[in-house]
């Protein structure tokens, strides 16, 4: 089988731990730079290209693209979708998790359990808009945030409409969230592969950061799962058209609250602290997958 993960960079953990387990399991694999392709749109002939070399006779392809160039890796994705080469990720399901309003109203129509969220362009009043979400303390985000940069904590009131006001004022589109005090600055990510958690672990922020990411000296630990939890991290990867997903949640006292989908989940964070081999078990899907770009999308949310 002839793999091709879609990444800007090969020596990255979870590129590196791709092409190791595809070539353990005997597959011809080769990483393509995405942002370095172009496509040849004609009728009835579909192609991408690298230089002057048409990629073709793809099996499947991994995309694991970055924030940055969503918008021109989902369109490289659905080149090849076109082409009914199998895909882990579809073009569409990654620009919806991408948008962060977008994955929030949709996970909130599929009944998946999020913070009490808020979203204005310019409220006439900010006190009103804070209500709405709890009052303070609350969370700031920028819509194009990522890893915990663009999060702010809002302790007071006077501070959150401050802050409010500036992001405003640069003309950032921002969403307010409720503070989930009981969550104590950690959180839960759990690895979706085609229907199934195959990993969880919990991450606890550094001292005095609110946020749990790892990227920021948070911590993290293997643990196993409450049936309510992992139901909602399945319910909220189906929502989103994800079969590749990791879901990160909050635990509230109202049960588990989804904070986030990621489309394109590392592998260094998960399999180091649980010991887990997910990049064999992403070769073992897409093995049991190949021809299904045949079938109908499981996509039924036209939103």
């Amino acid at each position: 089988m002839n793999i091709v993960i879609l990444s800007r960079n090969k020596e990255l953990y979870s590129t590196r731990r791709l092409v190791e387990a595809a070539k353990q399991r005997h597959h011809d694999v080769s990483v393509i730079n995405h942002a370095k392709c172009y496509m040849a749109i004609e009728p009835h002939n579909p192609a991408v290209y690298l230089g002057d070399h048409e990629i073709n006779d793809v099996d499947a392809i991994i995309p694991r693209i970055g924030a940055s160039v969503t918008f021109y890796g989902s369109s490289i994705i659905r080149q090849f979708e076109m082409q009914k080469v199998f895909t882990t990720t579809s073009s569409l399901a990654l620009l919806r998790s991408r948008d962060k309003l977008r994955s929030l109203q949709i996970l909130s129509k599929s009944g998946v359990g999020i913070p009490h969220t808020a979203f204005a362009k310019y409220p006439s009043d900010i006190k009103n808009l804070v209500k709405q979400v709890g009052g303070a303390p609350l969370v700031i985000k920028l819509l194009q945030s990522t890893q915990g940069k663009g999060v702010v904590l809002a302790e007071t009131t006077k501070a959150a409409i401050s802050v409010i006001e500036a992001f405003y004022g640069l003309e950032a589109n921002i969403i307010i969230q409720e503070f989930i005090k009981e969550a104590k600055a950690e959180d839960i990510r759990a690895f979706v592969i085609d229907g199934k958690v195959v990993g969880a672990m919990k991450r606890t922020g550094s001292k005095d950061d609110f946020r749990s990411n790892l990227h920021k000296g948070g911590t993290a630990e293997a643990i196993k799962l409450s049936r309510s939890e992992k139901s909602m991290a399945l319910k909220a990867a189906r929502a989103l058209g994800l079969n590749i997903a990791g879901v990160d949640m909050l635990r509230s006292a109202r049960g588990p609250l989804v904070i986030e989908v990621n489309s394109s989940p590392g592998l260094e964070g998960i399999e180091t602290t649980t010991g887990i081999d997910i990049a064999a078990q992403i070769i073992k899907y897409v093995e049991q997958n190949i021809g299904s770009s045949d079938r109908k999308q499981r996509d039924k949310i036209g939103v």
